[in-house]
């Protein structure tokens, strides 16, 4: 499949707002504030930045002085209804970046929106339950074959034309979808619920696709995250897992002008995330192990983490699209599975590279 690059940049804001749009009652039609995030993937022309490897900068700044007017202001005083779609309409008019692909507005760790040129929104909402659970099929010996437990995660994707709609589906709504899944899962032994007798993250997937899309027809993905580092996602159809790792790397930007300070010596705390497509295993339930994903990458980890990154062999320079690249080849005959790759030098901030059949803008 055809590569295709996309850079990303995250920038903060706080505001305040009321949706008068909303029911009445609802709480967010009373004054109220929220640490917003602002999230831009855009797939960059060559020559953009001011010097080759110097996008994932400059896509940040650019963000965050797009965003910097709204920064401690009553955003009712400069949108008529701000809601996160809307606000996300503003950036993306503001924002002077070609090729932008998504623009999206995170008014809480666990709910966001993000807007596409087409005015396709694509919102999500993040539940959290306590459960135990115990994989039957695994080797012997194999740790999830105890009965141990996880604090997992589920996030709801909803995808929807908007048609110049001021918001897409409510979070609100699928708070209440989610509720008897909440009430059924919370504080359970997930293997004693019938379809859960082997309770991988793909199998909990799809489980929970198959009782939640027939009424939540808007449902485009079901991600469960098993542990703070690993987990799938479903569409009805394909499961793509990943794996997250973290590594330090010291690098200096050959390419950066004179005077600029990332010709220095310098370094980041990077955040990896493999993602990788396969089918189901029927025996076992899941695509993959997570902990074989991690044991095969080690050998490149090794090479990444606590060493000067643009030491590294056939790599021009250590910026996050380049090393992106690096590790796709690094890893390529142990992982062939592997079909997009997340490198981020700051949080919220770096590149995504995608070859896979799935759409690159899979919620990551």
């Amino acid at each position: 499949m055809t590569e295709r690059l996309f850079h990303v940049a995250a920038a903060p804001f706080e505001s305040a707002r009321r949706v008068a749009i909303l029911p009445e009652g609802h709480r967010a039609r009373r004054l109220h504030g929220h640490s917003f995030t602002a999230r831009v993937r855009a797939a960059l022309p060559q020559d953009w930045a001011p010097f080759p490897g110097g996008e994932t900068s400059a896509l940040a700044q650019a963000l965050e002085a797009c965003v910097a007017f709204l920064n401690y202001r009553n955003l009712n005083e400069h949108l008529a209804i701000p809601t996160d779609e809307n606000l996300a309409r503003w950036i993306r008019q503001r924002l002077a970046v070609s090729g932008i692909e998504t623009v999206g507005i995170q008014s809480t760790r666990d709910q966001g929106a993000d807007l596409d040129a087409a005015d396709r929104v694509h919102v999500w909402r993040r539940f959290r339950f306590e459960a135990a659970h115990r994989l039957p099929h695994v080797p012997e010996g194999h740790q999830c074959g105890r009965m141990h437990g996880h604090g997992f995660e589920v996030i709801l994707h909803a995808d929807q034309d908007l048609g110049g709609q001021d918001m897409g589906v409510d979070f609100d709504h699928l708070a209440v979808v989610w509720a008897p899944f909440h009430a059924q899962l919370h504080y359970a032994c997930l293997n004693d619920i019938a379809g859960l007798e082997n309770p991988t993250s793909e199998l909990l997937a799809r489980w929970l696709w198959q009782r939640i899309q027939p009424t939540l027809p808007a449902l485009s993905w079901i991600t469960v995250y098993e542990t703070a580092t690993a987990g799938c996602h479903y569409d009805g159809s394909h499961y793509r897992i990943w794996k997250e790792q973290r590594f330090e790397g010291a690098l200096q930007l050959q390419r950066a002008p004179d005077g600029d300070p990332r010709r220095r010596l310098h370094g980041h705390s990077y955040l990896l995330r493999l993602h990788l497509t396969a089918p189901l295993d029927q025996v076992l339930g899941w695509t993959l192990d997570y902990g074989d994903v991690k044991a095969l990458f080690q050998p490149v980890y090794a090479r990444l983490d606590h060493h000067r990154l643009d030491a590294l062999p056939q790599l021009r320079d250590a910026d996050p699209a380049s090393l992106a690249r690096w590790i796709r080849e690094a890893v390529a005959a142990d992982l062939p599975q592997l079909d997009r790759i997340d490198l981020h030098e700051t949080p919220g901030c770096g590149a995504a590279l995608c070859w896979g059949e799935l759409d690159p803008a899979l919620p990551s």
